[in-house]
């Protein structure tokens, strides 16, 4: 393991090591229903490597995840049903990857920073205006928007989570319908990251070996996070998590 650890991001920094563990239990956590985690995952990772770096560092993790929760969901939701938004969503990836590739680490770590705070705040209007969604949806403009929202978020910063939620919401679907349709789009759309990310060099051999470490990691993540939604309260946790995430993101903003 040592050894293995020396080909890694984390050689000489365990601190770093520290933050990745925690950024990977969120991970696992947020796959298992705790979607406030996945933001705070965001942030961690950010501090660990860098807000650009962590985008490439965070993808394969999230996609072994991804492969679990569809794995779980398979018997909920149907492929055909994320077809709209795909064509949106890649052309959103695009604008992502463009974007990306231009930033600096800082302007990289203010533009994470903003957009967890835009996405927080995305959050307040969902709990607020939950049963105007119900007729948006209707709207293809809606659709396109929220699509294109989705890929620069994910491609940018991993965080696509909230946009989704509104479309979803917005559909009316039933609770494991919503979370099947959730786990096939996140599954499609980071599998699609994948050669924008390693074109602009932010998924190499030290970031698959660090990976491979924290897997294990993200996995322990799920069962803990299963365990914690039998016995607390969801919207007690979400609003802990969004209290850590809004903190870290005005952190990320102001540094």
């Amino acid at each position: 393991m040592p050894d293995l650890l020396s080909h890694t991001l984390f050689a000489g920094h365990p601190e770093v090591l520290w933050l990745a563990i925690i950024g990977a239990l969120c991970i696992g956590m947020a796959k298992a229903g705790l979607a406030g985690t996945g933001l705070v995952s965001v942030l961690l990772f950010a501090q660990a490597f860098g807000a650009k770096a962590s985008t490439g560092v965070v993808l394969p993790m999230l996609i072994a995840a991804d492969l679990m929760g569809y794995y779980l969901l398979r018997g909920s939701g149907k492929w055909r049903q994320i077809i709209p938004l795909v064509p949106p969503a890649i052309l959103g990836v695009v604008i992502g990857w463009w974007l990306l590739d231009l930033l600096d680490n800082a302007t990289a770590r203010l533009a994470i920073g903003w957009l967890i705070i835009a996405l927080l705040a995305v959050k307040l209007v969902l709990d607020w205006k939950r049963d105007q969604l119900a007729e948006l949806h209707k709207h293809p403009v809606f659709t396109a928007i929220l699509g294109i929202a989705a890929g620069i978020a994910t491609m940018l910063a991993n965080a696509a989570g909230p946009v989704m939620t509104v479309y979803l919401l917005a559909q009316r679907f039933e609770k494991s319908e919503y979370l099947g349709i959730f786990s096939r789009f996140f599954l499609f759309i980071n599998l699609v990251k994948v050669p924008f990310s390693a074109q602009i060099g932010l998924i190499t051999g030290p970031t698959l070996l660090t990976n491979l470490c924290l897997l294990p990691v993200v996995f322990l993540g799920a069962v803990i996070g299963w365990r914690i939604v039998k016995i607390l309260p969801q919207k007690i946790f979400e609003w802990v998590m969004f209290v850590f995430a809004l903190v870290a993101a005005v952190r990320l903003v102001l540094a």
